[in-house]
């Protein structure tokens, strides 16, 4: 049976009020209108512009179409890509792909820009079309965007989106409805307007379109580099710009990451514990990761998450077989019970010289047991994490930590998606 579902772009796909509101708000400012407020806002998220210029600011057509004219001057540059992907849509549509459903875009926002903010989020590749007016069109007629949005045979289709205008375009053309609650229309106008069914969150729309169908493999993503080479801020910085695009993550950080883990992990960093044996310090980070893998990571990996972890097995490798010496395939039998075959996906590795990390991890907080053991076990870390990255250049993304934060962001977050992507 072929299925076929057609989605609304904003309020339904993305959440895209930031870019809208910002470029509504700079045409009142150009054209000297009153800037609308938060509620007349989101009454632009929908409709047609030149309508919504008509009906809400109260202009003729030709002040609408000089509006819309200035509009774009700010959206097509900037305001498209102020957007957000709702969290679990991206795992939505991964699943419907994945099961063969035909999947398409019908919105009343033009084409051009629909498909750039599609591919900017990296969301095209699982989208069989899409549609919308063109550039010079003042009024979009739904009904006839999601009939060219359907394919030429189908046993089942449905249009998903958050406003009335896509129920009444889905019932005029024949199709069912979901209505989400979680875009910027109302229960109240999609129940009014017909939707066959209501979905209040992605959660629920997920029920409803992928019910029995195998969730596709999530992925796992570590980040590894020396204390002091600004993995903390950058995992932040990452995890922020990830979620824009619709990643759902689950975070976790090594030794530590489940409530068993994080007491070996006070046990093995306190400065109290001075006289632990190499060999004792790598059994209990294996059996802090064994615990961790089987209580959060196998988990979210499952659910088709993106599991997004502070250090991992490498971490052992460069520390315990490197810096403390044991060895490397060592260090990796001690860790067999506890991870398996299981490796991240893609490993963020911040290259820093050891020792400009290690002064600069001196001149922050307070070092802990690990961080006090001296240059010449931090540069044996360093060499041991080259050494892993020549065996496995395929799975590190490796980046130049010595330059300014926002520059190392930019890296790291552009060669992540990219790899992310090559996977779906």
């Amino acid at each position: 049976m072929r299925q076929a579902v057609v989605f609304d772009l904003d309020g339904t796909l993305t959440q895209s009020e930031e870019g809208i509101f910002n470029s509504i708000r700079y045409v009142a400012e150009r054209m000297g209108y009153p800037v609308p407020d938060a509620e007349e806002l989101r009454k632009f998220i929908g409709p047609p512009l030149h309508y919504s210029f008509v009906n809400f600011m109260g202009m003729n057509d030709t002040q609408a179409v000089e509006a819309v004219r200035v509009y774009r001057e700010r959206y097509v540059t900037t305001g498209l890509f102020e957007n957000r992907v709702y969290p679990g849509i991206r795992r939505l549509l991964r699943t419907l792909k994945a099961n063969d459903v035909f999947v398409a875009v019908a919105t009343g926002k033009p084409q051009s820009p629909s498909e750039r903010i599609l591919e900017h989020f990296g969301l095209s590749h699982f989208i069989d079309r899409v549609v919308g007016p063109d550039m010079d069109t003042k009024d979009a007629d739904k009904e006839k965007l999601i009939r060219k949005a359907l394919p030429e045979h189908y046993d089942h289709a449905c249009m998903v989106g958050d406003r009335k205008f896509d129920i009444e375009g889905a019932k005029r053309a024949g199709i069912g409805s979901v209505g989400v609650g979680y875009g910027y229309g109302s229960r109240e106008e999609l129940e009014q307007a017909g939707c066959n069914i209501y979905a209040e969150t992605v959660e629920d729309l997920i029920q409803v379109l992928c019910a029995g169908m195998p969730v596709p493999r999530g992925q796992f993503l570590s980040m590894e580099g020396l204390d002091g080479s600004g993995k903390s801020t950058q995992l932040t910085m990452l995890k922020d710009h990830l979620s824009r695009y619709g990643y759902e993550l689950v975070e976790s950080r090594e030794p530590g990451g489940c409530p068993i883990s994080e007491k070996i992990r006070t046990l093995i960093l306190s400065r109290e514990n001075a006289e632990m044996t190499a060999q004792t310090e790598a059994l209990l980070y294996a059996a802090s990761r064994a615990q961790h893998v089987h209580d959060v990571i196998l988990p979210a990996v499952r659910d088709g998450k993106l599991m997004i972890c502070d250090r991992f097995l490498d971490s052992s490798v460069a520390y315990q077989g490197g810096g403390r010496g044991l060895g490397v395939e060592e260090v990796v039998a001690m860790n067999t019970y506890a991870v398996g075959t299981l490796r991240p996906d893609v490993t963020v590795f911040l290259d820093l010289p050891h020792e400009v990390a290690l002064s600069r991890r001196m001149h922050a907080t307070t070092p802990d047991r690990m961080e006090i053991a001296g240059e010449a076990f931090h540069a044996r870390v360093e060499d041991a994490y080259h050494a892993m990255i020549s065996r496995e250049p395929e799975r590190f993304v490796v980046v130049d930590a010595s330059g300014d934060v926002q520059t190392i962001a930019k890296t790291v977050a552009e060669r992540v998606i990219e790899r992310l992507k090559e996977m779906e």
